[in-house]
């Protein structure tokens, strides 16, 4: 069923000049990690991404990963859910503790209770199986470009302050009022990021998904609701009674606070 996805004839000639433009341009291409157990879809994966211009290296456990990460940074990591001994969203959590690198996994499980953990874990995006490679390609771009794109927050100040805590656009992490840092996921910081850039404006589902990964919110989509209430741990907002970001019963989420230059 995935290779029937996989684009062929004048597309993939047409995706390999393309690439060989880039490169001879002097642009580097993007490195995805692709780590799964199953053999078939880490060859269909490096054959299809390498069509298109992004340079692909595979992993099929969580040894495998480490040693590559050892030698490089990749720019994403596709990393799926169920593996044989560590699991993805083991390594998704191990991942985070080191390292801002966004993730996108894939997962064979239908429930959304397993797509809320991963994003709970620091997942930037997922995927059910059987997936379509091309919509994977169209994640892995629209993860990369608005990880990269992320306007610096407050007319261009690298860091700027609310309700106490300061946010730096430059390191992407956040620094409590005590100073200690406060790492954040790809994805957390994001959605802080969108937020900042609207204090005291009300942002639905859809506005915020659209605005940190470019697509809109399926009807029973959790993903934002599962990173505000990560952001309000990171910041110590009572879930119950919070002071910095609120819910507004039907129609989203409003960061209620003062935002100033840092500067």
């Amino acid at each position: 069923m995935l290779q029937q996805s996989v684009l062929e004839g004048a597309e993939s000639n047409r995706r390999r000049k393309e690439r060989s433009e880039s490169m001879d341009s002097g642009d580097l291409p993007d490195h995805v990690l692709v780590v799964d157990d199953d053999a078939d879809i880490r060859d269909l994966l490096a054959e299809y991404l390498g069509q298109n211009g992004i340079k692909v290296t595979v992993a099929r456990d969580a040894k495998e990963m480490r040693e590559v990460l050892d030698g490089t940074k990749p720019d994403i990591i596709v990393l799926d859910v169920m593996m044989p001994g560590e699991d993805g969203l083991t390594l998704c959590r191990e991942l985070r503790s080191r390292s801002n690198v966004p993730v996108i996994m894939l997962t064979a499980r239908a429930e959304e209770v397993d797509r809320i953990i991963g994003i709970e874990m620091g997942a930037d995006d997922y995927m059910g199986k059987p997936f379509s490679p091309r919509e994977l390609l169209a994640r892995i771009k629209g993860v990369l470009r608005r990880t990269r794109s992320m306007p610096p927050t407050l007319g261009g100040a690298q860091r700027v302050k609310f309700a106490g805590w300061t946010l730096d656009s430059g390191a992407r992490h956040l620094i409590g009022p005590d100073g200690v840092i406060v790492s954040l996921s790809g994805a957390e910081y994001r959605l802080l990021a969108v937020l900042v850039e609207h204090p005291n404006r009300v942002l639905d589902r859809n506005q915020l998904m659209d605005l940190t990964l470019g697509r809109e919110a399926t009807p029973f989509d959790r993903s934002i609701d599962v990173q505000i209430s990560r952001l309000r741990n990171r910041l110590n907002d009572d879930a119950r009674e919070p002071r910095i970001i609120k819910t507004v019963r039907n129609e989203g989420y409003i960061l209620a606070a003062q935002v100033e230059r840092a500067d």
